[in-house]
């Protein structure tokens, strides 16, 4: 077991005043407001066994892994005409339950197409 201290709580608390997803960067910036001594890798590493330990949830956004210490899901629109990603809210998951015989905890789901304006282009 890793031993608790005082760093590791300071960066759980800041964790904890996020309310949306945050990065990396993000969080060290936070951290460093009020402990200049915590390194970037020393937020990854935390990072890294958060999610290991299922405590934080990970996804790839743009390239970049975000963060979230709750069960909110993640999902990208991303047109193919011209390259736009919208990120998109499901409310109902009616169709991924039925499949699945367990729970969903969070998921991320990236969709392909294309988008209203693209479409009203090609006519």
């Amino acid at each position: 077991m890793a031993r608790v201290t005082r760093q590791k709580r300071h960066i759980e608390q800041t964790i904890a005043n996020f309310r949306f997803l945050f990065d990396a960067e993000t969080l060290h910036s936070e951290v460093s407001k009020s402990d200049k001594r915590t390194g970037i890798a020393t937020i990854y590493r935390f990072l890294k066994n958060m999610v290991a330990e299922g405590k934080l949830h990970a996804y790839q956004c743009n390239r970049q892994t975000i963060y979230s210490a709750s069960t909110v899901s993640h999902c990208h629109f991303t047109c193919e005409n011209c390259k736009e990603v919208r990120h998109i809210q499901l409310k109902k998951l009616d169709f991924l339950q039925s499949e699945i015989k367990g729970g969903i905890c969070h998921f991320q789901i990236d969709v392909t197409g294309i988008c209203e304006k693209c479409k009203k282009e090609t006519k």
